[in-house]
């Protein structure tokens, strides 16, 4: 079962607090994906922060995102940090 990311906020250091339809809220290091010319365009604090929810994950200014369950089983709990 997919669960479906339905609030996202940006924190420092390129990490995601994101909560789910689970009601979890979990923290997701946004580090290792910045690489290369598409996601390494969000080294850049104005395009990381356009980050939203869209559909069932997040997304970025052109298009950015991230699978759905990449976003849940690779990060963790708010109370395991």
């Amino acid at each position: 079962m997919t669960l479906s990311a339905v609030k996202v906020k940006p924190l420092e250091g390129y990490k995601l607090l994101i909560t789910f339809d689970n009601g979890e809220d979990r923290i997701y290091d946004v580090n290792a994906l910045i690489r290369g010319d598409w996601f390494g365009q969000l080294k850049n604090m104005d395009i990381f922060n356009t980050v939203h929810i869209a559909g069932i994950s997040v997304e970025w200014e052109g298009g950015r995102d991230v699978c759905p369950d990449d976003l849940y089983y690779n990060s963790v709990p708010v109370d395991q940090r």
